[in-house]
């Protein structure tokens, strides 16, 4: 396999990794939503699904049956990119979809010596063309994570507004910090989106408060409410903006990438 270039992410697309070590906070949500908005807004997009749970192979409409070769081919048998890549119903949308076999990748990669680089030496068998690759990252700091950062250009962080949300983020922050470091001098915080936020919660409120003041500026404008059209779009097999576009959830997730678009214009000028 190509080994691409040891002190930078491709660049023939940004590629955001889509990170939280705590699971049930949006991760899955927030890449299959961003990349529908993304892809009505004319983007070209590619999904890689980099949890075994395969979450978001099946918000994006793909049977388990149809999982033939994955992520774990891609990262651990040195299948071509090209050869991973499913069309999916989401206009501009493709995806690398992931199953359990996944869970294995840490094992199998710990004699490896480019075992934080497989995913960005992969990156180097990829031919098509694509503006934006979202990975869903699983929901821990492992070598999975690792690799998803150190092949990134950026990393944006779902937080969902519950009381030991700050907790949660120093340690990820860190984690970022280390990579950047050790493996991708080149990776930025994207930012950070607070997700699942009920107006009627006082605790929302606060945690959004709190947020804002630890982070700044790094924590999107845009707030992702708890939806009830949002939890039930992935048993259909759709992202929330084909599921039910005028729904809060969709039209919050549509304003996210709006503004995460703007913030990437901002990036590359500075």
């Amino acid at each position: 396999m190509p080994r691409a270039n040891p002190s930078e992410p491709v660049a023939r697309a940004r590629v955001l990794a889509i990170a939280n070590q705590k699971g049930g906070v949006g991760k899955t949500t927030t890449a299959i939503n961003l990349g529908t908005a993304l892809g009505a807004a004319g983007r070209k997009v590619l999904v890689i699904d980099f949890d075994p749970q395969g979450n978001a192979s099946t918000g994006l409409g793909i049977e388990r049956a149809d999982r033939t070769v994955t992520s774990y081919d891609v990262l651990l048998r040195d299948t071509r990119f090209d050869d991973a890549i499913l069309s999916t119903d989401v206009p501009n949308v493709d995806l690398v979809a992931a199953t359990v076999d996944l869970s294995a990748a840490e094992v199998e990669l710990v004699r490896d010596e480019r075992r934080p680089y497989r995913l960005r030496d992969a990156f180097a068998t990829l031919t098509r063309p694509y503006d934006h690759i979202l990975i869903d990252c699983p929901p821990s700091l492992g070598l999975l994570t690792v690799n998803a950062l150190a092949a990134s250009h950026a990393v944006m962080v779902p937080l969902q507004c519950e009381f030991f949300a700050l907790e949660g983020l120093s340690l990820l922050l860190r984690t970022i910090e280390r990579v950047r470091k050790s493996f991708n001098p080149m990776l930025q915080m994207h930012g950070v989106v607070l997700t699942m936020f009920d107006r009627r919660n006082n605790l929302s409120e606060q945690v959004a408060t709190d947020v804002r003041s630890f982070m700044g500026d790094r924590v999107y404008d845009t707030i992702i409410p708890r939806n009830v059209r949002v939890s039930e779009a992935p048993s259909h097999g759709k992202p929330v903006l084909l599921y039910d576009f005028k729904s809060a959830g969709a039209q919050a997730y549509a304003h996210l990438a709006g503004e995460m678009l703007r913030r990437e214009r901002n990036l590359a000028a500075a």
